[in-house]
């Protein structure tokens, strides 16, 4: 893939790959091999609705309870437009650009498998969406994780058809007012694509890879973040010998230990004499918190990795096998309790952050209370913390799984659901949460630092302060932190962690 253009086949969609679409925003292309498999299934299926006493579900029947309502050849058309427009339920906030290019990429890679039986004009629709930037309105709500993510994705593919709204520039259009503008011709859909196009799990997947390519670069950050508290503590050494990670071999551990002794091993304050022998866990048990985390994130990444290169609707055309088989690879039950880890996971990284911001204003270790001159007239950092434990205490909410919950639907056909939609859009706020937490946590220690002066840190931490001091100053007295705050969001979001 170069950085241009993303060929998508039958080749393992690899995470790199997804990280450059979404940097680069990068166009997408089909692969001749994965044209000529969809043709072929397309023909196959063609073939199939000669016969007319044969039933096979969502080509020719309806669709959920209605699985044994035949539908005439002559009306089969009538019947895709019906369900794209009949499941276009979606509520609530409208999905991020990034995410929603994320599902017309999944949406795409799922169906060039030749399995799903569209044609291949309705793939080179969705790719000429993504490539023109022409991006359908999305919402959050609307998905129970099962039979696919069902209404956004009616939603996503709507403009196939002339329907829907469309983002362009970030201004909302009426897709049907921006065909002649755009050259873009609507899609007479044949037998089973309505159904190909909205069964799958691409919402909960393209949430899930967006959520797993933030949290490499907060996993990355806060390592750092916490290096810089560290040394702003005054922290000893001895809990990141190797020895200590080494005889307990969790790698997520291991690694974590490592990276704190590089980023710190060239530090002046760090080889000062200490008076104190053990520090709070929050400094002491970085590498088993953090490193947990790490762990439970490769794993997630793995499960992810498996499902966007995998065929998810239902059912699923094999015309070597001469085979239509109907089946369950919508239902998101791995993606539900993974996004559900992850969350977890990724909020305990807020948790432990925010524990070590409350450590720094404490006016332990020959710091002034609250990092701020006279405190008493100045409050100084006493009320970031405020802010991080409220963000701490929201992120405990929203991990209460998502996938433990399930209501029947479609007359009790669909009884058990994954829920995997919210676990997805939680798992978001979650990730955004963190990003907040650990910004506060700079802002602090960048501060506690300063204190420290004239001694230095390591050159890594010296570095990450003073480029943060570019775009936010040590804080003399008291002033309106809200702008600090979102600048060390910012600021997070930017920088190039290397160590």
């Amino acid at each position: 893939m170069s950085n241009n253009k993303i060929t998508i086949g039958n080749e393992w969609l690899s995470f790199n790959d997804v990280k450059k679409f979404i940097v680069n925003r990068t166009a997408i292309d089909i692969s001749k091999d994965a044209e000529m498999l969809v043709v072929k299934c397309r023909k196959f299926l063609d073939d199939k609705m000669n016969d007319n006493e044969r039933l096979y579900y969502g080509i020719n029947t309806g669709f959920g309870f209605l699985q044994n309502v035949k539908i005439d050849n002559e009306q089969i058309e009538q019947l895709q437009y019906n369900l794209l427009m009949s499941h276009a339920c979606g509520m609530g906030n409208e999905v991020p650009a990034a995410i929603v290019r994320l599902m017309l990429l999944l949406k795409i890679k799922s169906l060039s498998f030749g399995n799903s039986g569209v044609q291949l004009e309705t793939i080179n629709g969705l790719a000429t969406l993504c490539n023109k930037n022409i991006l359908p309105v999305v919402f959050t709500q609307g998905s129970l994780g099962a039979s696919g993510d069902l209404a956004p994705l009616s939603h996503l593919t709507l403009p196939l058809i002339g329907m829907g709204e469309v983002s362009i520039n970030n201004e909302k259009r009426a897709t049907q007012n921006i065909l002649d503008d755009l050259g873009f011709t609507p899609i007479a859909l044949k037998s089973k694509e309505g159904l190909a196009l909205i069964n799958g799990t691409q919402f909960m997947s393209a949430y899930g890879m967006y959520c797993l390519y933030k949290a490499e670069h907060l996993l990355q950050m806060a390592d750092l973040i916490a290096a810089l508290s560290f040394d702003a503590f005054d922290c000893v050494r001895e809990p990141l010998h190797p020895s200590i990670h080494e005889v307990r071999k969790h790698n997520g551990q291991i690694n974590t230990a490592n990276n704190l002794r590089n980023i710190l091993a060239d530090s002046e304050i760090g080889k000062q004499p200490k008076k104190h022998v053990q520090d709070p866990y929050s400094f002491r048990c970085i590498p088993q918190v953090h490193g947990a985390s790490k762990d439970v994130y490769n794993n997630v990444l793995n499960v992810f990795l498996t499902e966007i290169n995998a065929v998810t609707d239902n059912p699923n055309v094999f015309p070597d096998e001469d085979l239509i088989v109907s089946g369950g690879n919508f239902h998101g039950q791995p993606l539900a309790m993974n996004l559900d880890f992850l969350s977890i996971a990724m909020s305990e990284i807020a948790s432990i952050s925010e524990r070590r911001t409350y450590q720094l204003i404490s006016g332990q270790r020959g710091l002034p209370l609250f990092l701020v001159n006279n405190p008493g007239l100045n409050s100084g950092f006493m009320i970031p913390q405020y802010t991080a434990a409220g963000i701490v205490s929201e992120n405990k909410q929203l991990c209460t799984p998502s996938s433990i919950d399930s209501i029947p639907s479609s007359n009790n056909q669909e009884d058990h659901v994954s829920m995997g939609a919210n676990a997805a859009t939680k798992c978001f706020r979650v990730i955004e949460n963190i990003e907040k937490v650990l910004a506060i946590e700079l802002l602090t220690a960048a501060q506690a630092l300063n204190f420290r002066r004239p001694l230095k840190s390591s050159k890594a931490v010296e570095h990450l302060f003073e480029s943060f001091r570019k775009v936010v100053s040590f804080n003399e007295k008291d002033r309106i932190l809200h702008d600090d705050m979102m600048q060390a969001v910012s600021f997070i979001s930017k920088y190039e962690a290397e160590f």
